[in-house]
């Protein structure tokens, strides 16, 4: 790997300190980074804790290369597996892990993956139409941009970018067609949205970008399910902790654990008598944000917000 992209992959993770914070009281024993990146949030745990170690999920071979480069001198307290942050069962059988003492998420694109142009994540560098956040991935950016219909590229950019001008969009790049680089796709969908709106906001091609990333990588669809299983595998004391960066991730991060922390079946106005326990409360019932001093010093940690759940009581 080129020096250049082991320094991308040296970026401070967002909100550090709080994650530190999260787990500084779970239970010995192992920690789930789910999305490992470059190892930030998994060097900042096992620095603060000796009695846990951490396995570290990526999709991306050179995530894992620079994470295992960055944290290898913690020997076999730190270990890795390439696979998807839904594969969750699958990668603790590969280490014969059972039980989580926690699991951590931060979802979206790594610094690493926005900075290197040949990855096709961004709307500033420019490179191929990409945005595969691992090999796994089953198309590109490349087969959303040229290949979808007006109306189905529409909805992804509404849906997944919430993006107001999807139409004007998504009209504009089936009009350009074929679309081979990232600059040219960003090219276009600045042109396709009216002048006033382009002044607010940031850049008028950051929904649309990340409405395609999401898309190729099929991050929504797996979100819930791995919520779900790391929620299942912590033991009493542990915690789940979730940093999401728009608001259709944060809409189901506060599902998943609303519905882990309310397995009552019975309506609402009356008393309970289906016989739920609660094995799960939510730590914060409003979502953490990063401090304002974060925020100026990393651009990129403006649109994070955190949410944790911490498993209470076995399951009867």
């Amino acid at each position: 790997m080129a020096d250049g992209q082991q320094t991308s992959f040296s970026h401070d993770p967002v909100m550090r300190d709080e994650i530190v914070d999260v787990f500084a009281e779970v239970p010995p024993g192992t920690i789930l980074d789910a999305t490992l990146g470059g190892g930030g949030h998994s060097e900042a745990l096992l620095e603060a804790r000796d009695d846990v170690d951490v396995i570290g999920l990526d999709r991306d071979p050179e995530a894992l290369h620079a994470a295992t480069q960055r944290l290898g001198h913690f020997g076999r307290r730190f270990r890795t597996t390439m696979r998807r942050f839904d594969d969750i069962d699958e990668g603790l059988a590969e280490h014969g892990v059972e039980a989580l003492s926690g699991a951590i998420f931060d979802l979206g694109v790594s610094s690493h993956q926005l900075d290197e142009g040949s990855r096709g994540f961004s709307y500033r560098n420019d490179g191929p139409l990409d945005m595969r956040m691992g090999p796994d991935a089953n198309w590109t950016a490349d087969d959303v941009v040229n290949g979808y219909d007006v109306r189905h590229l529409a909805d992804i950019i509404r849906r997944y970018g919430e993006e107001r001008f999807a139409s004007r969009i998504a009209n504009a790049i089936v009009a350009a067609r074929p679309i081979e680089t990232t600059n040219q796709l960003a090219e276009v969908v600045v042109a396709a949205i009216p002048a006033p709106a382009r002044r607010t906001g940031g850049h008028p091609a950051k929904r649309t970008f990340q409405a395609i990333r999401i898309e190729v990588n099929g991050e929504l669809e797996a979100l819930p399910t791995a919520i779900d299983k790391a929620i299942d595998r912590v033991v009493p004391g542990g915690r789940v902790a979730v940093l999401s960066y728009h608001s259709g991730e944060d809409r189901i991060v506060k599902q998943r654990m609303m519905a882990a922390a309310n397995q009552c079946e019975c309506p609402p106005e009356l008393p309970c008598v289906c016989g739920a326990v609660q094995t799960v409360r939510i730590v914060r019932k409003v979502a953490k944000k990063p401090s304002a001093a974060e925020m100026e010093r990393n651009r990129r940690s403006t649109s994070a917000r955190m949410r944790v759940a911490e498993r209470i009581v076995e399951d009867s």
